[in-house]
């Protein structure tokens, strides 16, 4: 099953460890959530791309119901492993800090998926929309990255804090990005901030 074939690449995927590492020695930071998310979402993608095609689905077609059944349970899982990874870095910047307040959840972005879902159905021949079941995958796993920090931040923000949201651009980054890219005050006016084009590894970073 797509599940099982999930969870062999993540058992044997070095950089997961890693980042697991990290956090058991009190040393990560988002940078290693943003990698884990990327990691996470390329894995899944992998998955998809490898076990997917038109001609395994009726009449070459990612029916609605198919999709549902398929690709929504995956998604929610990136969400919980992506989530989790996120609050436990997120706890141990707010102990180094010195503030006792628990890792904030985000909220799932059900209406991403269910469109992705829609986008998929809508397509006559599945493989034709394949691709959206790459790159933009790994777009979502970060985004759950993005909504983690946000919702710390937002929390931390009306219990009197005043949080500093960095965005930081990769290295040979487009125009767009560089722009986007530095401190701003919370709560950030600049939705940009958050924002991803295809591709696009820049990084969020909230640091209490």
């Amino acid at each position: 099953t797509l599940q099982d074939e999930f969870q062999k690449k993540l058992s044997s995927h070095q950089t997961l460890s890693t980042v697991k590492d990290k956090i058991r020695f009190g040393t990560a930071t988002y940078h290693e959530a943003h990698q884990y998310s990327v990691d996470i979402g390329k894995i899944l993608a992998e998955v998809f791309q490898e076990n997917l095609s038109s001609d395994m689905l009726p009449h070459g077609r990612m029916y609605y119901n198919i999709a549902q059944k398929v690709i929504d349970p995956m998604m929610v899982e990136n969400f919980n492993l992506v989530a989790e990874n996120t609050v436990q870095i997120q706890e141990l910047l707010n102990n180094r800090a010195g503030i006792s307040i628990a890792g904030q959840y985000p909220t799932l972005n059900q209406d991403r998926i269910d469109g992705l879902i829609q986008r998929l159905a809508d397509e006559e021949v599945f493989d034709n929309i394949k691709w959206i079941l790459d790159d933009p995958i790994v777009n979502f796993s970060q985004s759950i990255v993005d909504d983690t920090l946000r919702a710390n931040a937002d929390f931390h923000y009306k219990s009197g804090l005043n949080p500093k949201i960095k965005r930081t651009a990769n290295r040979g980054c487009c125009e767009w990005c560089s722009r986007i890219a530095g401190v701003y005050d919370y709560p950030v006016t600049n939705q940009d901030v958050y924002r991803r084009h295809k591709n696009c590894r820049c990084e969020t970073d909230y640091d209490p």
